[in-house]
């Protein structure tokens, strides 16, 4: 039986490559953060579906590194690891605070890493095994008003080059998937007008989907692309292309 811990899987994002993976036969650590009634919907919703699977909800608030240390020390088993956790920040570099700034490095960068790390030791046992990190397009194009958003992305980016080469020996592949413009509750705060004229922007003409990301994901643990590691996926319709 093989284990993924999918952090954030309490997110559309999150909740759409938990589905995914479960189709695929993957039992799942369900990390979430404060909305515990959207992964009790998303728990039976799996183990209704697929009861031969196991499916673990692990609560977490990245941003405390005691309980960052608690859920990396509770995963026994794990195969994949899926950095889906993430907040946006819309203001300016001058009106951002201290504690904002710690808040976005720590969820976003320190934090996953740290769990990464703890597991990598149970992860290099398995014959391969993987890192997904899901980035942004911020992350590597920068977006004026959320520049401390596209920092720590692009942290993520770089640390998904860095290290896959670092641990490529150990049968780790490591990833990332930059989604553009996705219909989650992130992008349903811009009113109608700013959302036509962002798909207006995009080549494809449409916006993504989150499941247009976990078809993405899925491909990358599904052994099908295990030649791959260090990549940062672009996946924007067309809106970004590097």
């Amino acid at each position: 039986m093989k284990f993924a811990l999918v952090l954030g899987a309490s997110g559309e994002i999150g909740h759409a490559i938990c589905r995914e993976l479960a189709r695929d036969s993957w039992s799942l650590y369900l990390h979430y953060s404060t909305n515990v009634s959207r992964i009790e919907q998303l728990l039976h919703e799996l183990e209704e579906t697929y009861p031969t699977q196991y499916f673990l909800p692990m609560q977490a608030n990245l941003y405390e590194a005691e309980q960052v240390e608690t859920l990396a020390q509770s995963i026994v088993e794990v195969e994949a690891i899926i950095v889906a956790h993430g907040v946006e920040l819309l203001k300016l570099v001058s009106e951002t605070t201290d504690e904002e700034m710690d808040y976005l490095w720590k969820v976003h960068v320190q934090s996953p890493i740290k769990i990464i790390s703890t597991l990598s030791a149970r992860m290099q046992h398995k014959q391969v095994s993987y890192v997904i990190f899901i980035g942004s397009i911020w992350g590597s194009a920068g977006a004026a008003n959320e520049v401390l958003y596209s920092t720590v992305k692009g942290a993520q980016h770089a640390f998904v080059r860095a290290y896959a080469k670092e641990v490529a020996s150990l049968g780790i592949r490591v990833n990332g998937v930059a989604p553009g413009w996705i219909d989650t509750k992130m992008n349903r705060m811009f009113n109608e007008a700013e959302q036509l004229e962002a798909q207006t922007a995009i080549p494809l003409q449409q916006i993504g989907t989150p499941e247009d990301v976990a078809h993405y994901v899925t491909f990358l643990v599904s052994g099908r692309s295990d030649y791959m590691t260090g990549e940062v996926i672009n996946l924007n319709g067309g809106w970004y292309i590097s």
